[in-house]
């Protein structure tokens, strides 16, 4: 069951934030391109620009069943795809205006495949463009799919959703649990599979390049979390707030950590901590203060430049850091609005 959107105020503020997360894709391949070294800076970008064209197509294709269709059984795991290829019933139009299912249907699009793109920087400089376009469509159906099904698919109009959403009440307001845990576990996981990097050490080959490209992400943020409150309303105000202070706290929690660590602070680490920030605010946005969003993103961006400083004594070679900045952020965000 998709959530109705109340008046054309809030489909338009949705549809320009849309267009602000779709920007986070040529944002997502400066940042990991310019952490890269010179020799792979190509195939990283191409892999993570050529993961939205997967997703668009198998999402249409099944993806929308799966992840938004009534559960298999009531057992919350995953969703039927069997009205819904193609987008089949979506398409009918009431002739009111008001129909937003097939936004929904391009929204939870990105949402998909920003996930993939992120679990790209583990294949970082060992993994063939050819052998990614396998790898992509599996895990997109494997992995993604059902996890986004357990967290987004609500109950409703006799219809059963995932069991995380609806029978153990996990909050997760932006994706926290299928977006960042999600894809830094299995960055991590293929990190492990694929070993280590011929030139592990290689310094990032362009500082400049990622900066743009992590700006050009807090950018998308902003439509990323914005878009999650439904609307053009005070919550949507609220959560833009929260995103802004989350990712502002985290450039000077993760400079704290650095300048103790490692005695100075570096671009590089300015940039990484307010990504941890913004990925620590991801899962508790609308349920922050404004004070609260200071401390999630001091923190998230503390523990993960701590947690890297210890990065070079480490046996896994997690190229772009997908685990600490995004398994690690999502992790200490969601355990933020328990506490």
């Amino acid at each position: 069951m998709e959530p109705i959107l109340a008046a054309n105020a809030d489909l338009a503020w949705m549809l320009a934030a849309f267009v602000f997360v779709l920007l986070m894709f040529p944002g997502l391949a400066l940042y990991y391109g310019g952490m890269m070294g010179a020799r792979n800076v190509l195939n990283m970008m191409t892999m993570v620009m050529v993961t939205l064209g997967i997703t668009s197509v198998l999402y249409v294709l099944y993806g929308y069943g799966l992840v938004s269709g009534p559960s298999v059984n009531d057992w919350g795991l995953i969703g039927n795809p069997l009205d819904y290829i193609g987008l089949g019933a979506n398409m009918a139009d009431d002739g009111s205006g008001s129909t937003q299912v097939l936004y929904f249907a391009a929204w939870f699009i990105l949402f998909a495949a920003i996930t993939v793109a992120i679990v790209a920087s583990g294949a970082a400089g060992r993994m063939k463009f050819s052998a990614w376009m396998v790898f992509a469509p599996i895990w997109l159906t494997l992995v993604y799919f059902p996890v986004a099904h357990w967290v987004f698919a609500a109950d409703g109009d006799g219809i059963s959703g995932g069991f995380l959403l609806n029978d153990i009440g996990v909050h997760d307001y932006a994706g926290g649990t299928a977006v960042h845990m999600n894809s830094g576990v299995a960055a991590l996981a293929l990190a492990l599979v694929l070993g280590a990097r011929p030139k592990r050490m290689e310094r990032p080959h362009n500082v400049p390049m990622a900066l743009l490209g992590g700006g050009i992400l807090w950018f998308g943020w902003f439509g990323f979390n914005g878009s999650c409150a439904l609307g053009a309303s005070f919550l949507t105000q609220v959560v833009i707030l929260n995103t802004l202070l989350a990712g502002s706290a985290g450039i000077l929690g993760f400079a704290v950590i650095e300048k103790w660590r490692e005695g100075h602070v570096t671009s590089l680490g300015a940039i990484t901590g307010a990504v941890a920030g913004l990925v620590g605010i991801t899962p508790a946005a609308n349920t922050m203060t404004p004070l609260g969003a200071l401390a999630v993103g001091l923190l998230a961006a503390g523990v993960v430049a701590f947690l890297l400083s210890f990065k070079s004594r480490m046996k896994v070679d997690d190229t772009l850091d997908a685990f600490a900045v995004h398994g690690v952020g999502g992790i200490v965000g969601t355990l933020c609005i328990v506490l």
